[in-house]
């Protein structure tokens, strides 16, 4: 199971974090090559002085801890991404230097339910 947590500065109505969940379950499937019944997405809205960056710019922060089972090739992975950073960027008004992402992969069995134990990915 994906876990996909955003947390942002971002004030988000009901329907614009609908949409946004929407978008990014659909882009992992297509990009990462799997289904969406088991992709999990987050968002933790916090006050701007909760969060922080460097380089960050005048704006909104968006940032995404993608929690994913391992063994995805990196272009699989930059291209979910930069799809996720895009859409940030063109339908929430994120500036882009205050996009980041960040992927920690585990091993399949590290990824379970309670119906089942994930197993790794083989790549089909």
């Amino acid at each position: 199971m994906p876990l996909l947590q955003f947390a942002t500065t971002l004030s988000l109505s009901p329907a614009e974090r609908e949409s946004f969940v929407a978008f990014v379950t659909e882009r992992y499937t297509e990009e990462m090559e799997t289904t969406a019944g088991h992709v999990a997405v987050t968002i933790a809205e916090y006050d701007p002085s909760a969060m922080a960056i460097g380089r960050a710019v005048e704006g909104p922060l968006l940032f995404l801890d993608a929690e994913i089972r391992g063994g995805r090739p990196f272009e699989y992975k930059r291209a979910f991404a930069l799809a996720v950073m895009g859409r940030a960027v063109e339908a929430l008004g994120v500036p882009e230097p205050n996009c980041k992402v960040v992927f920690t992969e585990h091993a399949g069995e590290d990824m379970m339910g309670i119906d089942r134990v994930g197993g790794d990915w083989d790549g089909a």
